[in-house]
């Protein structure tokens, strides 16, 4: 009986699913920091690779999801100095990224130990680069509250609810990403020039977003 009664209390209405759903795709596949991210990684290291930033992201979303869920997002929307004090030090995290890809040659981010040991790095990138983004926390407080439904239980399970929902899209979208880009990488890595190319293109990348970040206005 309990166990009925909570489904019931977390449970989404058809409607309000495919509308969440539609959403969350749609978001997912639009050029943002993080799909732009997955892109330069898989291309550099390989499809695994990306997913390993990919799960990094996504793990960092759990914490955004539990921050709107127990309101601690609210925080970040309405102190101008913690929001400030994040996403400076993404920025600074981001302008580290780069100056190590402007720095790789042609053996340096391709070589099987730069790989080798970078596995555990790469997840915790992706944990960086999301949590270290104040934006996601005020999108996501702005976003999923509009799918909820007080008349369908306690709003906390159901944020929790929406926000595993959109890690699935995340997952789903990002992870086609990286091996889309990790087979495009593959060709390009045949050649040590094309590869020097990629890193100062990666390198390009995570500077233009650390810029982007830093700028970033509540």
């Amino acid at each position: 009986t309990h166990y009925f009664v909570l489904m019931d209390v977390i449970m989404l209405s058809p409607d309000t699913l495919l509308l969440f759903l539609t959403a969350s795709l749609l978001l997912c596949i639009a050029p943002g920091p993080d799909n732009i991210f997955v892109l330069t990684q898989s291309m550099l290291r390989g499809v695994g690779s990306g997913l390993l930033v990919t799960l990094g992201l996504c793990t960092g979303l759990l914490v955004h999801t539990s921050a709107v869920a127990l309101g601690v997002a609210v925080i970040f929307q309405q102190s101008l100095l913690a929001f400030t004090i994040l996403k400076l030090c993404g920025a600074a995290y981001l302008l580290y990224l780069a100056w190590g890809a402007f720095r790789a040659g042609a053996s340096g981010l391709g070589s099987v130990k730069a790989a080798a040991l970078d596995k555990a790095a790469l997840y915790r990138r992706g944990i960086v680069m999301n949590i270290t983004n104040p934006k996601v926390s005020i999108f996501f407080l702005a976003f999923l509250p509009q799918f909820t439904n007080p008349a369908q239980g306690h709003l906390t399970l159901q944020l929790l609810e929406l926000g595993a929902i959109f890690i699935v899209c995340t997952l789903l979208v990002f992870g086609l990403v990286s091996l889309l880009a990790g087979k495009l990488g593959n060709w390009f890595n045949q050649s040590p020039k094309a590869e020097v190319v990629m890193n100062r293109v990666a390198g390009s990348v995570f500077a233009a977003l650390a810029v982007k970040l830093a700028l970033t206005e509540r």
